[in-house]
């Protein structure tokens, strides 16, 4: 079978210049394969497995190329000038023994994670105050408690790496505040410097918002509570941003003075930024990684926790086995709750069984429609979007349309065409202007919801914020821009300041990952694609706290719960404890 290769002119550009440093002439079939090593890292995977390509006829721009078996295409790129193997000189590009083709960079990155991530796995700490912290732990963690949450705070205190993966619900963020506490029981206050972050200034500031509430219901003295950090950074400004560079302040050579390093919904970080961080931290410094391991990975290259959690389950020996805990109790649903049994239907590959248990609709939580054609789109979603969002059009004030937005939210897994977010955000606003719910004649008009889709450190909001647009009492009914803060309130500012955005009825589920709503609408287009994964359905689905409805065709939905990510990567061989 022929298979068209899309090439970016970015992948050109690089192929080119690769094969102009080599020592050799090169074949138009090597400058191929450097291109499609280069593709490959903007389709979220670390390298370009040789045997994915490996006798398969490419066609490109017209030439069709047939590529050799995989041990003559092995030779031919080993044999280049500019390739090198792992430990050997270095060169632009790398050949493992495994046969994975990677961009020297990437290499680097991931070696250089798995090697810190393995150290920092096997220390051990061994000057614990047993007895305070025995009482400690019988205050954070009681005997009816989770002990998977007890036994990730002994981890957190042990080693220098704690990985707590769980779905919504289990307790993560609940668990690392009392993990904190007992860290500043154990040490005193003032003795460890602490640093939260998080990939996108969304999720940092939900963060903010859960320590401190969390903080406030420990079983702990008042100066405890109040020791607990909760200013919480993105991982960016934690490494410090260097205008116009794609380089960091911190570093090796320049590293982070924390002491514990604290980062929420691991799942999104991709590979370049977890290496930058760990690189960045001191020797002695403990990293606790939060996320859910079963989470729609980054946009960009790797699926670092994705990797960490089965490098770990794989191999029992490894200090990084030791490292992990995963949380399973889930205290937002109820045993046996529509969400949690699709979401663990959807996690097992059990298409079929996920998609009975839309459709029977026993609880109430779950609710299955047909996919509507395009041309009926607009009819069929007139009740659910004037139910979902009348609600927050209707409030009095800023404060209480942001709060009364979050209780519902459109889903889709693309941004282009009927069903994808421009063509359904398009669709709403028509509903709710013929229903006089809004006036959309001017840019700006009255709830309008639009999410950041840029950071703006200047201003404070980044990639992810959902804000919304309302008059303003204390300047005259000027329409802001109203944004919430972590400490409760709202903040506003003016449209024209506003960092690149777009309108929110409707959102792709990647952008939403880090959110939560009480009922949620998600629509899958007619065909299924690369991007309907597992994971994106899984993480759909997992946004909502009350109730789930899908709309989709029966076979794309089943493909897509079926179909599970698969990144080419090293990372989990490389944390093999050999």
């Amino acid at each position: 079978m022929t298979k068209d290769f899309q090439e970016r002119s970015i992948d050109r550009h690089f192929a080119n210049f690769i094969c102009k440093q080599s020592a050799d002439e090169v074949s138009d079939l090597f400058r191929l394969v450097v291109s499609l090593a280069s593709n490959s890292v903007a389709q979220g995977n670390i390298c370009l497995n040789l045997a994915d390509i490996a006798g398969q006829t490419i066609r490109l721009h017209g030439k069709e190329f047939i590529v050799p078996p995989l041990d003559l295409l092995q030779e031919l790129v080993k044999n280049a000038s500019v390739v090198t193997v792992p430990g050997g000189p270095h060169r632009p590009l790398v050949l493992d023994a495994a046969g994975r083709f990677y961009l020297y960079r990437y290499w680097r990155e991931e070696h250089h994670l798995a090697m810190t991530l393995l150290q920092k796995a096997a220390v051990v700490t061994e000057t614990l105050h047993e007895e305070r912290l025995s009482n400690a732990l019988e205050r954070l963690f009681p005997d009816s408690a989770d002990h998977r949450q007890r036994e990730a705070a002994m981890v957190a205190l042990q080693r220098r790496l704690c990985v707590i993966s769980g779905g919504p619900g289990t307790g993560k963020t609940s668990t690392v505040v009392r993990i904190l506490a007992l860290f500043l029981e154990q040490e005193g206050i003032g003795k460890q410097r602490i640093a939260l972050a998080a990939p996108t200034g969304k999720a940092a500031a939900r963060l903010k918002k859960s320590v401190n509430n969390i903080r406030q219901t420990l079983n702990v003295s008042e100066e405890i509570k109040m020791a607990i950090p909760d200013d919480v950074v993105t991982i960016q400004r934690l490494l410090g941003t260097i205008s116009g560079s794609t380089r960091f302040r911190h570093s090796a050579l320049n590293p982070l003075l924390y002491d514990i390093v604290i980062i929420d919904e691991a799942s999104m970080v991709a590979l370049p930024l977890m290496s930058a961080l760990v690189e960045a931290l001191k020797p002695t410094a403990c990293l606790i990684l939060l996320g859910d391991k079963d989470q729609l990975a980054s946009v960009e290259a790797g699926a670092v926790l994705g990797d960490l959690c089965s490098a770990g389950k794989e191999n029992p020996a490894s200090p990084l086995s030791a490292s992990l805990v995963v949380l399973e109790k889930n205290y937002r649903f109820q045993s046996g709750s529509g969400i949690d049994e699709i979401s663990r239907a959807v996690n097992a590959g059990c298409e079929r069984e996920a998609l009975e248990l839309l459709k029977s609709n026993l609880t109430g939580s779950l609710v299955w429609k047909t996919l509507p054609l395009p041309g009926e789109l607009r009819n069929a979603l007139e009740r659910k979007v004037v139910e979902g969002y009348q609600d927050y059009i209707d409030a009095a004030s800023p404060e209480e349309a942001l709060e009364r937005f979050d209780r519902f939210r459109l889903l889709c897994a693309l941004r282009d065409g009927p069903y994808g977010v421009s063509g359904l955000n398009r669709i709403v606003e028509q509903i709710l202007e013929r229903k006089s719910l809004i006036t959309t004649s001017s840019r700006f008009y009255r709830c309008r919801p639009v999410l950041v889709t840029v950071n703006d450190y200047s201003i404070g909001l980044y990639n992810g914020d959902t804000g919304i647009v309302f008059p303003d009492a204390d300047k005259g009914g000027e329409m802001r821009v109203f944004f919430s803060t972590p400490d409760g309130g709202v903040r506003s500012i003016s449209p024209e300041r506003l960092p690149v955005h777009e309108t929110a009825f409707a959102m792709t589920i990647h952008k939403s990952q880090g959110s939560e709503f009480d009922r949620v609408l998600i629509i899958f287009p007619p065909l299924s694609g690369e991007l309907l994964t597992r994971e994106l359905v899984y993480t759909g689905i997992t946004r909502s706290k009350k109730s789930v409805e899908i709309w989709a065709l029966e076979d794309v939905f089943c493909n897509a719960v079926q179909k599970k990510t698969e990144r080419n990567s090293g990372l989990r061989d490389a944390l093999r404890w050999k």
